[in-house]
């Protein structure tokens, strides 16, 4: 399992086996936000833009929450159980450390 936001291209993450279905999501939330550009353009009224707005936030939201999950079950897990062998503990206090500042990130 490699860490960091540098990590190499071909590192295995949490998502990894539903990679398809994150991307399938994200394409899905970014014509619907062009959809809200294009409601813009064309003067539509404010409260159904808004409402689209909201759909695209929800969207995100379990999109990041998803993503969240997986990190905890998948690099913070295995992080605690490589510690279990090295008998350090540095990697998962580490691995905690990011999922907390996700979730600030998240919640701002």
């Amino acid at each position: 399992m490699t860490t960091g936001t540098n990590a190499e291209s071909t590192a295995e993450y949490g998502y990894t086996a539903d990679k398809d279905a994150y991307l399938k999501r994200l394409r899905r939330i970014e014509g619907q936000v062009r959809g809200i550009a294009r409601m813009v353009e064309e003067d539509k009224y404010c409260i159904d833009i808004l409402t689209q707005v909201a759909a695209v936030n929800k969207a995100l939201h379990a999109v990041s929450m998803g993503l969240l999950e997986e990190h905890i079950s998948h690099c913070v897990v295995g992080a605690a159980q490589d510690a279990q062998v090295s008998g350090t503990s540095d990697a998962v206090q580490e691995k905690v450390q990011e999922a907390t500042a996700a979730i600030g990130r998240l919640l701002r």
